[in-house]
């Protein structure tokens, strides 16, 4: 298991009229997990676009269990617990302030050949460094 935590501060434009985060903004959010989680292993998105490999999302749960507010500082917690190979799932938990457990979720992303555009086992050496954190 590979577990990353993320602070971000809830912006203004982010909420909506009652002051809440708009619900299709947590998908962003994880996004930054997800990155975050990437480059804490030394890998970047760009390093992996520039290889040729693009991961784009095939499956996002998310289950809102209390809102955000404007000016909040969140902890995204985003948790690698199972061997990548050709797909990638990761899982994450929203916390505000208080440490409120806020959102939960789930995003499933595949490794894909940009110019097959083809799904292909992850990059062997992405591969290794995540591996070395399983038994």
């Amino acid at each position: 298991m590979i577990k990353n935590q993320t602070k971000i501060r809830v912006r203004y434009g982010e909420t909506d009229q009652m002051g809440y985060v708009y619900y299709g903004n947590y998908a962003q959010y994880f996004e930054v997990g997800r990155v975050e989680w990437l480059r804490s292993l030394g890998v970047s998105y760009r390093s992996l676009e520039e290889s040729g490999v693009m991961l784009p999302v095939i499956k996002l749960d998310i289950d809102y269990i209390k809102p955000a507010k404007y000016d909040d500082l969140l902890t995204i917690t985003t948790t690698l617990s199972k061997k990548p190979l050709v797909k990638i799932e990761f899982d994450f938990e929203i916390t505000n302030e208080k440490e409120e457990l806020i959102t939960t979720g789930m995003a499933r992303l595949v490794f894909m050949d940009m110019k097959k555009n083809k799904p292909i086992k992850g990059p062997y050496e992405l591969l290794e460094k995540i591996y070395t954190h399983f038994n």
